[in-house]
């Protein structure tokens, strides 16, 4: 068996996630416990009392969701787990590329909170509200939604934000061009095509402000070589070089999520075994959409601990 874990991106947040973590593991609370330190204020209480729509801001929403990642990961190890023994790569999808990172290795988790704030704040503050948008395109060809893209640019920004595999595509850029694409989409036989409830049209050029604040924020804090690989969103191939991940954080914020790709090399890799940890399926759902022979299991429950054991030894 081959592992790889990973780390889910922003949409995948509850209220309450990761309580239960914390009642049952010792190492679990005292992540939440340093997060809300690095920030200053009580992230924890967001996370488990809310309400939705604060926990919801991507301000917290990112931080939020690499506490529980981390949380969940430190209730494995407590349990006997060794990611540097056990796992051959990390990845991430978006925000969870820096979950990764943590739990690897290369930023401290106080850190890692504090970056994710910066990112969340900046990526808020990159467009007014009303002037992006993003949408899901589900049941083309990428070829095709690249060419509406191409189309809809013509208009203003709208490119592929998220190659999440199994036919979904999500698409980011300014309001109008979003709004052209998605109704050319309908047009061109999408299953569905739908704007998405999100409050700026993330990986696209319009994150120009948000990326700079990165390039600064990264140059800042001291990152080491991960244990293990991290298959990087912008490259859907493996790097461990600090500088080299330093950079493809940055492309990330205006670029593409390769996430379809990223699992792929994976599968074709030597890779037979995908470990969710954090809040929620999404990512193994995806999995199962993009190679089938890929067993995947969640990690982000207490009772999913010693499932996970048994699984990877």
């Amino acid at each position: 068996m081959t592992l790889a874990i990973t780390f889910p991106g922003q949409g995948s947040q509850v209220v309450g996630m990761g309580k239960s973590l914390r009642d049952a593991f010792p190492a679990a609370k005292a992540v939440f416990e340093e997060v809300d330190e690095a920030l200053g204020e009580s992230l924890s209480s967001i996370i488990w009392d809310g309400p939705e729509e604060t926990l919801t801001l991507t301000a917290n929403a990112q931080p939020a969701l690499m506490a529980v990642s981390i949380a969940a990961l430190r209730a494995l190890e407590a349990s006997g787990f060794s990611l540097s023994q056990k796992a051959a790569f990390v990845a991430g999808h978006s925000l969870g590329e820096y979950s990764a990172l943590c739990a690897a290795g290369t930023f401290s988790l106080s850190d890692t909170a504090r970056l994710l704030r910066i990112r969340g704040n900046a990526m808020q503050e990159a467009v007014p509200p009303g002037e992006g948008a993003m949408a899901a395109i589900i049941g083309l060809e990428r070829e095709v939604v690249e060419e509406i893209c191409a189309d809809a640019s013509k208009l203003g920004c709208c490119q592929i934000a998220n190659d999440n595999g199994g036919g979904q595509l999500v698409i980011s850029g300014a309001s109008g061009p979003v709004e052209q694409a998605a109704k050319s989409a309908q047009e061109k036989g999408a299953k569905r095509a739908m704007l998405l409830p999100v409050s700026a049209p993330f990986h696209s050029a319009l994150m120009g402000p948000a990326a700079d604040a990165m390039k600064e924020a990264l140059g800042e804090v001291t990152m080491l070589a991960p244990a293990v690989p991290l298959i990087a969103n912008v490259l859907a191939e493996p790097v461990s070089d600090p500088e080299a991940i330093r950079t493809g954080l940055v492309e990330q914020v205006t670029g593409q999520v390769r996430w379809r790709e990223s699992v792929d090399w994976m599968g074709q890799n030597g890779v037979t075994n995908l470990m969710e940890v954090g809040s929620g399926k999404v990512l193994c759902g995806l999995a199962r959409r993009i190679n089938r022979d890929l067993q995947s299991i969640a990690v982000g429950e207490p009772d999913d601990i010693e499932k996970a054991l048994e699984v990877v030894g």
